[in-house]
């Protein structure tokens, strides 16, 4: 079946990447797991062999229907959901899942991501993702670097992130022109972040003009107090968490 370049189809074929993903996430027989593209189901039959709990796949090609249905017919864990994975309602899935291990398509990283950690609070709390080697990078890039960006300073405040290691392109059908990464988050506090849009907001607004200092990006709405000379990629976290707090009482 050939990949179609819309869904950023690249298969993960590596027996030793699909090894090495099952050892990091050191699965029990009581996880819950989601995984967001399952393809030919290469990974998915590997998350089986760990007789969990139940696995949950969100598809969006149903080209690959026929496949995966017959594998969820011998595997009564497997629990198959059709749709785009960056609209799905999450909420929806029973049981819920702790865990998400996917190789994601490179062109919807972000938003995929940033809609997952919405769901930390209901105890989504370990993602182990292939991700594009660049953004990899950033997700786990340290203040004042280039890298850093919205959804990175997000990771981090609510836990941490990090590089397991990097993959090759050969691991991968067809072979994309980049490298991938396997890229650990664990979220552990601040899970009401991702409930309140103001802390998206001061971050978009922060990095839009990444060149400009946080006086010009936030002016008229947040006092970043001491940080107005400094741009958005120079700043930790926890500046990042006094500029959302007071805001929060700036608008209240």
């Amino acid at each position: 079946m050939k990949a179609l370049k819309r869904y950023g189809q690249n298969f993960l074929t590596d027996k030793n990447i699909l090894s090495c993903i099952i050892r990091r996430a050191e699965i029990s027989h009581n996880d819950v797991i989601l995984e967001i593209g399952p393809g030919h189901g290469v990974l998915t039959r590997s998350l089986l062999s760990e007789k969990v709990k139940c696995l949950h796949a969100v598809e969006i090609d149903d080209r690959l229907r026929p496949e995966l249905e017959e594998l969820a017919s011998d595997n009564p864990s497997l629990k198959l959901h059709w749709g785009d994975a960056v609209r799905f309602d999450y909420s929806t899935l029973q049981p819920f899942p702790n865990k998400v291990i996917a190789n994601i398509p490179y062109n919807i990283t972000t938003p995929l991501i940033w809609e997952l950690l919405k769901f930390s609070g209901h105890g989504l709390t370990y993602h182990l993702y292939m991700l594009q080697k660049e953004a990899a990078m950033r997700i786990t890039a340290p203040p004042d670097t280039k890298e850093r960006y919205p959804l990175g300073v997000t990771v981090q405040a609510m836990g941490r992130a990090s590089i397991v290691r990097n993959v090759s392109r050969e691991c991968f059908r067809p072979v994309p022109e980049v490298d991938s990464a396997l890229t650990e988050i664990i979220t552990d506090k601040n899970f009401e972040l991702m409930n309140d849009s103001l802390w998206s907001d001061i971050l978009h607004r922060g990095f839009f003009h990444r060149r400009k200092t946080l006086a010009n990006n936030l002016k008229g709405f947040a006092d970043v107090l001491e940080y107005g000379k400094m741009r958005a990629e120079d700043l930790s976290c926890s500046e990042w968490l006094e500029i959302y707090n007071n805001a929060r009482k700036f608008l209240r």
